[in-house]
C-alpha cells in the first residue's frame, strides 16, 4: 500500500509498515527533535511538519498511520482525554480523511484510552469512522509478544475497502514465559515507584516511558541474575522497541542526549506494526465464533471489539497476535547498564518499606545488597 505517517514521531508505524513491504508517501511530524530523526533515517520522503498545516493527502494515498499523540490518554499523563490539547490534534485525521477518503486507516495509541473518562475517547473515535463509511476493529496489543518488553497499547483499523476484522482479529498465540527466578534471570521494575506500584516484569522490561516535559530520563531499573541493578543503555532501549541501536542519535545535533528516552518512550513497537502490515498485505478470514455480545451505548470498552458495519461486537481474543522466541532478557542487552545509584537505590528501598506491595521473595534484600555494593566504594 502507499501509506502517510501522521503524528510520526521517529517512524515506529513507518519502519514497521516498510518492512512489511508498504511504501510511504510522506511524513507528518512537528517536533524537531522526532523530524531530525525522520530525516536522518528516511531521507526519501517528504516530512510535512505541522499537521495543521496539511491541506491534503497525496494523492494515491492508500493508509493513513497515525500513532496520535497519546499525553491527554495515559494514565502516566495528564488525562485530559480526547479533547486534550495534545490528543485533540486527532481532529485533523478526520479532516484529512474528509478531504481524500483514504480506504485504510491504522491508529495506535495507550491502553488506557478504553477506560479514561467512561471511554469517551474511543467512543469518538468509532463514531468519527462510522459516520465516513468505515468498519473497524481494534485489540490491545502486548509488545511482550515479539520483544522483551511488556507494553500494551490500543491497534485501531478502519477499512473501506474490506472487513478489519480479517488483518487485526485472526491471529493469536499462547504466550510462552520462560520460568524466571531471581539468580537466573533478569528482572526489570521502575525505581521511581515502589509505594503503590512497581512495574514488575519478570525476564522483561516494563513499558518504557517518555520521560519528564523537560527531558529528564526515567528508564527502568534492571536486577541482573548477578545482584547488580542497573538501567539500561539507551541502544538498548530503543532495541527493545524494535529499532537497531542508535536510531535516535541524531537527535543529539539538537539536544542533549537524555531527550532520546523521550523520543523512545513515545514510539510505537516496530514489531508490533510489522505484523499489522503483513497482515494488511495478506489479510486471514476472521471467525465470527470469536464474537461477544453486542455492544449497548455508554457500555464498557472491551480489550477487543469490531464493527461490520451494522452493529458493534466484543470480540474474543488475547493481546498476543504472536509468540517471538528470544533471548532472556539479560542476554539481550547488548550494552553495558549504567548502575543504579547509591541514592536513587536508597530511595527506593525506604519506599518499599512503607508499602503494603506484595514482593518477590527475596528481591528487597536484593536492592539492599545492591546498595551496599554502590556505598562501599565511596566510602574507600
Amino acid at each position: 500500500m502507499k501509506t502517510v505517517g501522521l503524528f510520526a514521531g521517529i517512524g515506529g508505524l513507518e519502519l514497521g509498515l516498510a518492512r512489511a513491504g508498504h511504501d510511504c508517501l510522506l511524513l507528518c511530524e512537528n517536533w524537531p527533535l522526532a523530524a531530525r530523526v525522520l530525516a536522518a533515517r528516511f531521507p526519501e520522503v517528504p516530512n510535512a511538519g505541522d499537521i495543521a498545516s496539511l491541506r491534503r493527502l497525496p494523492g494515491g494515498t492508500e493508509l493513513v498511520a497515525a500513532g496520535f499523540p497519546c499525553q491527554d490518554l495515559s494514565q502516566a499523563g495528564r488525562t485530559a482525554g480526547i479533547e486534550g490539547r495534545k490528543s485533540g490534534l486527532v481532529a485533523h485525521v478526520f479532516r484529512l480523511l474528509d478531504a481524500e477518503r483514504a480506504p485504510f486507516a491504522l491508529l495506535e495509541n495507550v491502553s488506557f484510552m478504553l477506560r479514561l473518562d467512561g471511554g469517551r475517547a474511543m467512543a469518538r473515535l468509532v463514531a468519527a469512522f462510522e459516520e465516513r463509511g468505515y468498519r473497524w476493529a481494534y485489540r490491545v496489543v502486548d509488545t511482550l509478544a515479539f520483544l522483551p518488553q511488556r507494553r500494551q497499547r490500543v491497534l485501531f483499523l478502519a477499512s473501506r475497502a474490506g472487513d478489519p476484522a480479517d488483518a487485526l482479529l485472526v491471529d493469536e498465540a499462547a504466550p510462552a514465559p520462560r520460568r524466571a527466578a531471581l539468580g537466573t534471570h533478569a528482572h526489570g521494575f521502575y525505581w521511581t515507584e515502589g509505594v503503590r506500584g512497581l512495574g514488575w516484569a519478570a525476564d522483561a522490561v516494563p513499558t518504557l516511558k517518555n520521560g519528564s516535559t523537560l527531558g529528564i530520563a526515567s528508564p527502568p531499573a534492571i536486577l541482573l541474575p548477578g545482584g547488580a541493578i542497573v538501567t539500561p543503555d539507551i541502544r538498548d532501549a530503543e532495541r527493545l522497541q524494535g529499532f537497531p541501536a542508535d536510531w535516535t542519535e541524531p537527535a543529539e545535533t539538537l539536544a542533549r542526549a537524555s531527550w532520546r528516552w523521550s523520543l523512545i518512550g513515545n514510539a510505537v513497537s516496530v514489531p508490533v506494526a510489522q505484523w499489522a502490515g503483513e497482515r494488511l498485505a495478506a489479510p486471514g478470514c476472521y471467525d465470527r465464533a470469536r464474537d461477544g455480545a453486542p455492544l449497548s451505548a455508554g457500555a464498557r470498552w472491551p480489550r477487543a471489539a469490531r464493527f461490520d458495519g451494522h452493529e458493534r461486537r466484543a470480540v474474543a481474543i488475547s493481546e498476543f497476535p504472536q509468540w517471538r522466541e528470544r533471548a532472556p532478557l539479560h542476554l539481550f542487552l547488548a550494552h553495558p547498564g549504567k548502575p543504579l545509584s547509591a541514592r536513587a537505590s536508597a530511595g527506593f528501598l525506604a519506599r518499599t518499606q512503607r508499602a503494603r506491595l506484595r514482593f518477590a521473595p527475596g528481591f528487597r534484600e536484593a536492592v539492599a545488597a545492591h546498595l551496599e555494593a554502590m556505598r562501599a566504594p565511596a566510602a574507600q
